[in-house]
């Protein structure tokens, strides 16, 4: 069900674009999303057809992990074998935000979105159409970057589209987006958090909240 449909104004549940985006996902095709970041290219993450046509499109290398958003702390808790105490403490502080977290992934998620350690990375974002996308289809997103690999990141609806084409069934429109870079990213499979990637959270706040 390819809609190709841009929506010129940001709209949230009930609207035709959001429905139609919805339709979309729960039907195994690709939607481009509006985080507080940058675009995302979202599939079902439970859906490994959704995942495979995710991978054919961005020309993604093999072995590197796809991160993950959530619409809530209890769907992220459905993903992870465990949750460090340290890790809650960042996410209770920092989420809904652009924090993503490495954590030990449960059983059963495809291996194309975990790294060589068994790791997932995912988040809450701040941002409503993408955690509204997430809690209607009752499922996590994929959150790579609405571009073809090696290319840049989106920051607008017009460059996603350029990039990706009608291979996505619906372009959803957030305005023009990258005014903080990607999310900060930390691990926690090791015995100690190791920051990934700096982001818009810096490792003095992440200390602070961590109480070191």
């Amino acid at each position: 069900m390819a809609t190709n449909g841009t929506i010129d104004q940001p709209h949230g549940a009930g609207t035709p674009e959001f429905e139609a985006a919805c339709a979309a996902l729960a039907a195994g095709e690709l939607v481009v999303y509006p985080t507080e970041t940058l675009y995302a290219l979202g599939a079902d993450a439970r859906n490994p057809q959704a995942l495979a046509g995710l991978i054919a499109l961005k020309g993604r290398e093999p072995g590197k992990p796809i991160a993950l958003i959530a619409a809530d702390l209890a769907m992220v808790m459905e993903l992870v074998q465990s949750f460090p105490t340290p890790a809650l403490r960042l996410a209770q502080r920092f989420w809904p935000g652009p924090l993503t977290l490495v954590l030990p992934a449960r059983a059963g998620l495809s291996e194309v979105l975990l790294n060589d350690s068994g790791g997932v990375g995912v988040r809450v974002p701040d941002h409503w159409i993408a955690c509204q996308l997430s809690a209607r289809l009752g499922s996590p997103l994929t959150a790579t970057s609405a571009n073809l690999a090696g290319g840049v990141p989106a920051t607008t609806v017009k460059a996603a589209r350029a990039a990706l084409g009608d291979a996505v069934a619906a372009y959803l429109e957030g305005g023009e987006l990258g005014r903080q870079a990607a999310s900060t990213v930390v691990d926690f499979q090791g015995q100690r958090p190791r920051v990934l990637r700096a982001g818009p959270i810096d490792e003095a706040q992440l200390y602070a909240a961590l109480g070191q």
